[in-house]
């Protein structure tokens, strides 16, 4: 139903492949916008813009049109904008691809954040030390089928491996590609 629909919408936050920003848009305007969708009271909305732009360190590009921006900075906002709801559960679409060492650095850390608040944090990787430093559970995926999933050390436990990436290559076929 509609009401079901919007009470998921909700309760997630998604961070998608596509960053999907509004590059006419500043950073904050850009937040606020989904905020607005999100109907947040407006003092509540700022105070939430506030608490995000300190938690990305986004001071810098806050107000500054997001046109031109680099793919961290388009991260952070798109980032913000999953997360000015404040829901329960996010998810984010290999949220380290085209960042540098140190955006990614400070995205492992954002997660961790997250996550260390308690909310459910699901995201997609093929960075496998990104994996086995940020996850309870794991999932592995191949052909569209749930082949395993466990804690890391469960998963290297199945795959008779000492390394995640090796217990993955293992799992799903070999080092040339899927079985």
């Amino acid at each position: 139903t509609h009401r079901q629909r919007l009470e998921a919408q909700r309760r997630l936050g998604v961070l998608p492949d596509k960053r999907g920003i509004y590059q006419r848009l500043t950073s904050r305007e850009n937040v606020a916008y989904y905020g607005r969708l999100h109907a947040i009271p407006e003092a509540r909305l700022q105070q939430r813009i506030a608490e995000l732009v300190a938690l990305l360190d986004m001071a810098d590009i806050a107000d500054r049109q997001t046109e031109g921006f680099s793919t961290g900075q388009k991260v952070k906002v798109a980032i913000a904008r999953a997360l000015v709801h404040e829901p329960p559960n996010v998810m984010l679409d290999e949220p380290t691809t085209g960042l540098d060492v140190m955006s990614t650095r400070a995205m492992r850390q954002v997660i961790r954040q997250l996550r260390d608040a308690g909310h459910t944090v699901l995201f997609s990787s093929h960075v496998m030390q990104e994996v086995a430093g940020l996850c309870d559970n794991i999932v592995i995926i191949a052909n569209g089928r749930v082949v395993a999933q466990g804690s890391p050390d469960a998963l290297r436990q199945q795959a008779g491996e000492a390394d995640l990436e090796d217990a993955f290559v293992r799992i799903i076929g070999t080092p040339e590609g899927l079985e």
